[in-house]
């Protein structure tokens, strides 16, 4: 069951048409924007709008609650080959910073894991 809710997993930012690092009242107001446009009482019952009305709305429900949206952010889609570059560093821009804020330099990391590899491979 849990390999069928990864591949159902929808980018709910992209539904609300929001960037990654979007506000909570830049996501509000996107939400509302578009479930006024996507209200199934303006397009009399079609079942295609009810579908894309109530992903609308499941994805503002989850971006809108602050403990679901990080949850959402740690464990949500990852696939590299879904997003442009521009989106990716878009998306994981908080957590490169978080790194970078820590003093962890890439540059030292790859430096120490070559040296530990020659040492090993020395032995």
């Amino acid at each position: 069951m849990e390999g069928n809710e990864n591949t159902t997993q929808k980018d709910y930012y992209k539904i609300l048409e929001v960037d990654y690092d979007a506000t909570d009242e830049k996501i509000r107001l996107n939400y509302l924007k578009l479930a006024l446009k996507w209200h199934p009482d303006k397009h009399e019952g079609d079942s295609a709008v009810t579908a894309k009305f109530q992903e609308i709305n499941e994805a503002y429900r989850v971006l809108s609650d602050p403990a679901e949206r990080s949850d959402y952010n740690l464990t949500g889609i990852h696939e590299i080959n879904k997003y442009t570059l521009q989106e990716y560093l878009a998306r994981f821009k908080g957590m490169i910073i978080t790194c970078n804020g820590l003093g962890i330099s890439h540059k030292s990391i790859w430096t120490q894991q070559l040296t530990e590899a020659n040492e090993f491979v020395e032995q």
